[in-house]
């Protein structure tokens, strides 16, 4: 399979809309079947299975994907918003996540070598970083808040299920993580 960045644009546009269909079809339906996401993406079987030559392959550049997305994100929202407002727009983005891997978890860590898992956590650490480190600068935060606590904190999230009671328990567990790094606002968290 060509590299990502060599990919023709009409290429690199059938994979960039199958893994928003992916991430999407396997938030609501774990089980989502490949074809069923082919479909959905607009493209045949065989240009799903060209990029993603099995169902594993297929979540785990979903996995990668929402990594950069949210690693991308923090300086982002940091340019267009206060830093605890950006830091709670970043947590929902990284609670939708957490829809998409609780059921599909499994997959990926099965799937996934120790070198993915360790070039995932670093970049995921330094958004967390960036974002705390702004709110630590405005006084919205402790000083003593570690980024490493509060991802081992939300790392629970893959093990809420996607309902509407789990979605509730999602907030609730995010207002007590941001709460419990003393966060001096407690206004909502603004979506995404």
């Amino acid at each position: 399979m060509a590299h990502e960045n060599s990919l023709r644009s009409d290429a690199q546009a059938n994979r960039d809309r199958i893994l928003a269909v992916a991430r999407d079809a396997l938030a609501a339906e774990p089980n989502a079947s490949l074809n069923s996401i082919a479909k959905e993406a607009e493209v045949g079987a065989g240009t799903l299975y060209r990029h993603f030559p099995t169902r594993e392959s297929l979540i785990l550049a979903v996995y990668r994907k929402e990594i950069e997305t949210l690693v991308a994100l923090a300086p982002a929202l940091l340019a267009k918003h206060p830093p605890l407002q950006a830091f709670r727009i970043w947590c929902g983005r990284l609670a939708k996540f957490g829809r998409m891997k609780y059921g599909v978890a499994d997959i990926v860590h099965a799937a996934a070598s120790e070198g993915d898992a360790q070039s995932s956590y670093a970049p995921m650490l330094g958004a967390v970083r960036q974002l705390m480190d702004a709110c630590k600068a405005a006084g919205a935060i402790d000083a003593e808040a570690a980024p490493e606590d509060f991802l081992l904190m939300v790392g629970l999230l893959w093990r809420i299920p996607p309902s509407a009671a789990g979605e509730a328990q999602v907030q609730r567990i995010l207002a007590i993580a941001v709460r419990g790094l003393g966060a001096k606002d407690q206004s909502p968290e603004t979506p995404v």
